[in-house]
C-alpha cells in the first residue's frame, strides 16, 4: 500500500554499548531506519546480531545505569532518547506498542489477565471500566481467543505459551498505537493462528496506518508481510532494500548466505510413487 512521506519513526546512528567488567561494549551501532504510516519494515538476522537490542533502544526500555544509547530516536518529531521514564511511560503502549518475544515476561502473575488489559486500556485512555472491558473482549476476539469473558478471569500460569502470546498481542494493538514492534510475535503458535495474527497486524497497518516494525527469524513471513527488509549482522544493518529486491536478488554476501539458509526438504519422487 502507498504510504505517506513523512516519517512517523526516525532512527539515526544509534549506537548501543553495555558495561562489563572489561568496559564498554559495543551491542548494536551505526543503526539507520525509517517507518512511514502503513509501512512494515522486517528487520531480520541471526541471534544476537541486535534485532532485540534495536527494538527495546526505541522504547527507551534497556536499563540506563548499564547501558548508554546514542543516536537519535524520533517519533512523529519527537526525540525519545533521553526522555523522562515518565513521559515515555505514557508513550509506550499508546504511541509505540510492544510484543515481547517471551510472551511469560510480558504479564504479572499475580493479577488476572483482565485486570491488567482494562488497566492498560484504561492509564492510555478516558474510557470506564465498563468500555476497557468490551475493548478488552473485542481485542481477544480478533487474536481468535474463544471465551474471552472467562479468559479475562484467568491469571497468566492458566494459559498455554500460545495463548499468552495472543492475549499479549490483542493487548498491544487494540488502542491502534503510530508505531508497533512486534518481536518474534508468531514464534508460540500454530499454523492456524498464526495466519490469524498476520492478517491482523496487516489490518491493523491497512485500517489504523499502524506502522510496524517487524522483527522474526521465519523468513516466510517477512516475505509475505513487510514492504522493505533490513537485514543485521554484528550489531550493524548490512543491507536494506524492498523486499522483492532483496529476497530475488540480496547484494550482500551475508544477506545471500542467509536465505540459502532456509530450511528445504528435498522431495524424492520415487518415494512419492505414481499418482
Amino acid at each position: 500500500m502507498e504510504t505517506e512521506q513523512s516519517p512517523v519513526l526516525q532512527v539515526k546512528d544509534l549506537h548501543v554499548q553495555a558495561k562489563t567488567q572489561r568496559g564498554m561494549s559495543t551491542l548494536v551501532q551505526d543503526i539507520n531506519l525509517e517507518l512511514k504510516r502503513g509501512q512494515i519494515l522486517g528487520l531480520i538476522g541471526e541471534s544476537g546480531c541486535g534485532k532485540t537490542v534495536t527494538g527495546m533502544s526505541i522504547l527507551q526500555m534497556l536499563n540506563q545505569k548499564t547501558t548508554k544509547v546514542d543516536g537519535s530516536i524520533s517519533l512523529q518529531g519527537r526525540e525519545l532518547n533521553g526522555l523522562a521514564d515518565q513521559e515515555m511511560r505514557k508513550i509506550r503502549g499508546k504511541e509505540i506498542a510492544y510484543i515481547m518475544q517471551n510472551p511469560m515476561n510480558a504479564f504479572t502473575p499475580v493479577f488476572t489477565i483482565g485486570h491488567q488489559m482494562i488497566e492498560t486500556i484504561r492509564s492510555h485512555t478516558s474510557v470506564n471500566k465498563k468500555q476497557a472491558k468490551e475493548l478488552a473482549i473485542e481485542a481477544l476476539h480478533h487474536v481468535n481467543l474463544s471465551n474471552p469473558v472467562t479468559l479475562l478471569k484467568s491469571y497468566p500460569f492458566q494459559l498455554s505459551g500460545g495463548m499468552l502470546q495472543r492475549v499479549m498481542i490483542a493487548a498491544a494493538v487494540c488502542l491502534h498505537p503510530a508505531i508497533l514492534i512486534a518481536d518474534e510475535p508468531t514464534t508460540a503458535l500454530d499454523v492456524n493462528n498464526q495466519k490469524t495474527v498476520l492478517k491482523h497486524l496487516d489490518d491493523l497497518r491497512s485500517t489504523c496506518g499502524t506502522a510496524i516494525l517487524l522483527i522474526s527469524h521465519d523468513l516466510g513471513v517477512i516475505a509475505e508481510m513487510a514492504d522493505e527488509v533490513a537485514v543485521m549482522q554484528k550489531g550493524r544493518i548490512a543491507e536494506k532494500a524492498d523486499v522483492f529486491q532483496l529476497f530475488d536478488a540480496p547484494h550482500h554476501d551475508y544477506t545471500k548466505k542467509l536465505l540459502d539458509a532456509r530450511l528445504t526438504l528435498p522431495i524424492d519422487d520415487r518415494a512419492i510413487g505414481p499418482v
